[in-house]
C-alpha cells in the first residue's frame, strides 16, 4: 500500500492532483481545502490511501495524518464511500464534524453533499464509538450552541456549509459569544 508520497503538482485537476513521483505522474483525489492551495508546480508531501476496486486503482491523499486516519475510519460507515468520505473531508473540518457528533447534531452532517438524513445519522453513531472525545473537545460541545446558530444562519442566507465553516474558523479566539456579533463577524469575513 503507498502510505505517502512526495512529488512536484503538475497539474490541478477538479477534484484531484496530478504529481509526479519518480518520473510517473499519479492522480490524487483531494480534499477540496487543500486542492484550492495547491499550485502547479509547487513540493507536496501528502499521507495516502489506496482503494482497490475490481476495475480501479484510486489514489487519496491529505496533509496530515489524522485527516488521513478519518477518513478510513469514514470507510467503515455503512453506505460511505470514498467519494462520500472525501465530500466530509471537503465541506466540513475535523473538528467540525466532532463537535456535531458529541453534540448529537447530525443534521449537519447531512448538509454534507452526497450524504443524506439516514447516512448522517449512521455516520454520527458510527463515529461516537471511533471518537475519542478531549477535553478541548469538550469545550468545543458547549461552543457548538452558538457556533451551531451562527452556521443555520450563514446557510439560511445562501451561503454553502465549506463558505459558513470556512468564516467561523476565521474568527479569531477571543471573537464575542454572543450569536448575532460572530454573524456579523462571519459576514465581514465572507463580504471580504
Amino acid at each position: 500500500m503507498i502510505a505517502t508520497l512526495r512529488g512536484e503538482i503538475l497539474h490541478v485537476e477538479e477534484n484531484a492532483l496530478v504529481v509526479e513521483v519518480g518520473g510517473a505522474g499519479l492522480r490524487v483525489f483531494v480534499p477540496a481545502p487543500l486542492r484550492a492551495q495547491a499550485q502547479a508546480g509547487e513540493m507536496i508531501f501528502l499521507f495516502t490511501h489506496l482503494v482497490v476496486r475490481e476495475d480501479a486503482l484510486t489514489l487519496y491523499g491529505f496533509d496530515s495524518q489524522s485527516d488521513c486516519d478519518f477518513f478510513n475510519i469514514l470507510l467503515g460507515v455503512n453506505g460511505v464511500g470514498p467519494k462520500a468520505a472525501l465530500s466530509v473531508l471537503s465541506t466540513l473540518t475535523l473538528d467540525a464534524v466532532q463537535r456535531a457528533v458529541f453534540a448529537d447534531e447530525a443534521e449537519l452532517l447531512s448538509k454534507v453533499p452526497g450524504i443524506g438524513k439516514k447516512t448522517a445519522q449512521k455516520m454520527a453513531l458510527h463515529l461516537k464509538d471511533k471518537l475519542k472525545p478531549t477535553d478541548a473537545l469538550s469545550k468545543m460541545a458547549a461552543l457548538a450552541d452558538y457556533d451551531s446558530e451562527v452556521l443555520a444562519a450563514l446557510t439560511a442566507l445562501g451561503y454553502s456549509v465549506v463558505e459558513a465553516q470556512t468564516a467561523l474558523q476565521a474568527l479569531p479566539k477571543d471573537a464575542p459569544t454572543d450569536v448575532e456579533e460572530r454573524l456579523r463577524a462571519a459576514l465581514q469575513y465572507i463580504g471580504g
